[in-house]
């Protein structure tokens, strides 16, 4: 069972964890009692429809239908009067908002992934459900990366690599960052190393998502390292992988290939392109973390490119010492 629920997508989880969360409510006994809570069980009901409704959207990078979705729900409880089973409702609602707050960019601030990371975080650690507490453990040291805690959020993922709390996908996904943060700090080799352990874990877990994404983070790494050949190979599996079908599964595809494409001079127009696509999809989309990380590429790019041209024109130009003092009498 545990094997199947792993292999489950997050709407089928998302319903067993909250039929889970049932299994000792007391039954009720007058014809009164079972109607006024049928009415309020209706509206979960309904609430859990549309959180499946979330991810999807949430999956096609849909945000304002996906916030309004959640909105429907946010204000039309008080905390006090909801159940367990409420709160549990409450809770991923908060986590998904996380979500759309981190894809658009906003990741620290009051309203930001950060704070609906840890509001749902304290839900979930007072309904005691360490899985999904671990969860957003991971979700929090994302933000600290993404937010530029590279040091940090490295040793969370390291420690939410080992952490029990988390299913198997979970952990092999923070020892992916793990590779991230480390690639980031230009740890080139070391990552490599950790990125291949992730892509054979997902290979394992047959995780085709997460494992073409792999692929862009272990081509990011071997250009580091300079070995463009192999970066383009990672690119080339990962493109033809058929896992980059969303909006921001295309936009990452194309930033990494438009990043190792820049790496050299024969196929810089190319990457740049690329670029140029990915930002126009992340513009349109509000994507605005990834349109940040484009632009970046852009301005590193530009000043490595003008450091080249200006240091080919003082190898031109510049007289050597020796021919410096012109002809001497």
């Amino acid at each position: 069972m545990d094997t199947v629920l792993a292999r489950a997508d997050h709407a089928a989880r998302l319903r067993f964890e909250a039929n889970l969360s049932l299994v000792e409510q007391p039954l009720w006994e007058t014809g009164r009692q079972r109607q006024a809570t049928g009415t309020r069980g209706d509206q979960y009901e309904s609430w859990m429809d549309d959180l499946d409704r979330v991810v999807i959207a949430l999956s096609q990078q849909d945000f304002a239908f996906a916030e309004a979705l959640l909105g429907r729900w946010s204000s039309r409880f008080q905390l006090e009067e909801l159940d367990d089973r409420g709160l549990y409702l409450l809770a991923r609602s908060t986590a998904l908002l996380g979500d759309i707050r981190r894809d658009q960019g906003a990741v620290v601030g009051p309203l930001s992934a950060q704070r609906s990371y840890s509001e749902a975080r304290a839900l979930f650690i007072r309904l005691g459900i360490p899985r999904r507490v671990g969860r957003l453990d991971l979700s929090l040291a994302v933000v600290a990366e993404m937010s530029g805690e590279l040091d940090a959020a490295a040793r969370r993922y390291e420690a939410l690599a080992e952490d029990e709390r988390l299913d198997r996908r979970d952990r092999a996904r923070a020892r992916l960052w793990v590779g991230t943060a480390l690639s980031k700090l230009g740890e080139y080799g070391h990552a490599t190393y950790v990125i291949q352990s992730a892509i054979r874990e997902f290979e394992d877990l047959a995780e085709p998502g997460d494992w073409s994404g792999a692929h862009q983070k272990l081509a990011l790494a071997h250009r580091g390292r300079g070995e463009f050949d192999r970066a383009l190979g990672c690119i080339d599996i990962s493109r033809n992988s058929g896992t980059t079908d969303t909006p921001m599964a295309r936009v990452r595809l194309d930033t990494a290939q438009g990043h190792v494409l820049l790496s050299d001079p024969a196929t810089r127009d190319d990457g740049l392109r690329l670029l140029d696509r990915a930002a126009e999809t992340a513009s349109r989309r509000g994507l605005d973390h990834q349109l940040r990380s484009i632009e970046g590429i852009r301005s590193e790019q530009e000043t490595w490119f003008h450091g080249q041209r200006r240091n080919a024109w003082r190898t031109t130009h510049v007289p050597s010492p020796r021919s410096s003092g012109g002809t001497r009498n």
